[in-house]
């Protein structure tokens, strides 16, 4: 559903520097490049397009534009090991893949990860990856890896690189960043041109709906190109390792807009997620069972051993089940990480993040095993992208865990998910200057957004917040049947209907915008999960009793 009436532009806080965009009190109405995100893949792309002579808008929905999926990454990122190749690489994201992953966008991502890993995060926005004592990049394995050649800074890899990466964001001037601004839909020819003929142009995106959240206003932003950096979804699962702002939102704008969506059925699961009630799905990262951490029992027994034979580093959904069937089996809470047979300062050294925050439970790390359950981490699948970027609909490119490279197929192999963010939103901001450049097109004139004054009910959002994680997390998530499918598409079904409703009346807000992106994206993957009949990799199908 669309809004459409008489706004004006409201002011908001710039950052990171002055752009000669043209502004209006502050907003951008025109841009050549819109990025949605600030994680590593809108960073990287509003970069690259700034540097391709474009005038490039970021914009997050978060205060703090560093609150991103990238900053939650612990683990590290692909580069090369010793005795490593772009082939060993290739084959090793394909086996864990189960199949299905698009080897072009595999080869494509092992022969330029590195270089731009060693080009832009190494050489120029100078992130300080660990080293060993002759000063040589620390390199370590992780599950399914069949070298050592995941680069890391501690176990905070992720905020280290979304920190370099907004601070060259920061010192580049043909960037604009705004801050406090939730995308509401991505504007579109068909559905948002005021000229009726234009339903007859090829579907074409052409900016966004951009609610600015201190004033409630939503004005338009046009764009030559709009890059989706937007994230995942985790958020729509009860437990999760995602941001509070991982709920879809790209999914389900891309949705509305007609782009393909590929692979949804596809959700990843970390396999240990600090089991604490506090914890908030804290995540023990990839790299710990990739240093030698074994998963057991809660009677010491090594349950993986007999599964895979790779034991506790065989690929996330292979230890996803496996936790899954040892938990029912034996009627327990949760399994256990065990890195005690490690040296004590070894651990404390190597995973800081990790031993604070499960000492700050009362968990020693380097003296018992840590507790842990499985997780929603991250979504295979998304908008579908060429190798530049490009969705289905002309204008729009995704970047980053909002996208579908192909790359990820069925299971995603550890540590990729940042060298695709790198690789696909460097390539994307190159692409979308080069065609902002050649577009000669004039900007269509956009429907002004119709505002409604209706508050809204907390407590009716939160409900509903709760009746789509419960219902995704017990019939959409690691195993799935038709039957638990079935209920969750009726239950979804008409929360849907009531949350389009309470919408269309309500002030807008960015929990409103949350929510029903939320739920359209839970339908998106049900959707997806439902028409495929087959088990593979995150996807897992129980038979109907």
């Amino acid at each position: 559903m669309n809004r459409r009436g008489v706004n004006r532009s409201p002011s908001i806080e710039r950052d990171f520097g002055e752009s000669d965009v043209t502004v209006s009190d502050g907003v951008p109405e025109q841009t050549d490049v819109l990025i949605i995100g600030s994680g590593l893949a809108g960073c990287a792309a509003a970069v690259a397009a700034a540097r391709g002579g474009a005038k490039a808008t970021m914009v997050t929905r978060e205060e703090n534009a560093a609150m991103t999926n990238t900053r939650y990454a612990q683990g590290g990122i692909i580069f090369r090991g010793k005795d490593d190749s772009p082939e060993l690489l290739v084959r090793d994201i394909l086996d864990a893949g189960a199949g299905i992953s698009y080897r072009p966008a595999c080869e494509l991502l092992a022969t330029e990860g590195p270089r731009l890993v060693q080009q832009i995060l190494i050489d120029e926005f100078q992130v300080p990856f660990d080293r060993d004592e002759s000063g040589e990049l620390d390199l370590t394995e992780e599950g399914a890896h069949s070298r050592p050649r995941i680069i890391h800074v501690e176990d905070l890899t992720g905020r280290a690189i979304e920190e370099r990466a907004l601070a060259a964001v920061n010192a580049e001037p043909g960037v604009t960043l705004l801050r406090g601004g939730t995308a509401v839909d991505l504007l579109t020819l068909s559905h948002h041109s005021r000229s009726p003929l234009d339903i007859y142009e090829p579907p074409r995106c052409v900016g966004a709906y951009i609610l600015i959240q201190k004033t409630s206003q939503v004005i338009p932003v046009l764009a030559r190109e709009t890059i989706l950096a937007t994230g995942g979804l985790g958020q729509l699962f009860l437990h999760t390792t995602n941001p509070r702002g991982a709920r879809g939102d790209g999914i389900a704008m891309a949705y509305r807009a007609g782009a393909r969506l590929l692979n949804l059925e596809y959700i990843q699961f970390h396999p240990t997620t600090l089991y604490h009630p506090d914890s908030g799905g804290f995540l023990i990262s990839e790299s710990v069972r990739g240093e030698g951490g074994i998963l057991v029992r809660r009677n010491g027994e090594r349950f993986m051993d007999d599964i895979h034979p790779l034991g506790s580093l065989a690929p996330r959904d292979v230890v996803d089940r496996a936790i899954h069937d040892t938990l029912l089996r034996y009627d327990e809470p949760c399994v256990y990480l065990d890195l005690t047979h490690k040296p004590a300062d070894w651990i404390r050294q190597r995973f800081p993040n990790i031993h604070a925050k499960c000492l700050s439970f009362g968990i020693d790390i380097a003296r018992q095993p840590i507790p842990v359950v499985p997780a929603a981490h991250y979504a295979c699948g998304g908008v579908a992208v060429d190798l530049e970027g490009q969705s289905s609909v002309r204008g729009l490119r995704a970047a980053g865990e909002v996208s579908c490279t192909g790359i990820h197929g069925a299971n995603r192999l550890a540590s990729t998910s940042l060298l695709e963010a790198l690789v696909w939103g460097w390539r994307a901001g190159q692409a979308s200057a080069r065609e902002a450049a050649r577009a000669q097109r004039p900007f269509p004139e956009i429907e002004p957004w119709v505002p409604m004054y209706e508050d809204s009910d907390p407590a009716l959002i939160l409900q509903d917040w709760l009746s789509i994680r419960h219902t995704m997390w017990n019939y959409v998530g690691l195993a799935r049947s038709r039957r638990r499918m079935r209920r969750a598409r009726q239950l979804l079904r008409e929360l849907q209907m009531e949350i389009e409703d309470f919408y269309a009346r309500a002030r807008l807000t960015d929990d409103i915008v949350g929510l029903r992106n939320g739920v359209q994206t839970a339908l998106a993957v049900l959707y997806a999960a439902w028409e495929n009949h087959r088990s593979r990799g995150c996807h897992y199908l129980v038979n109907d009793v």
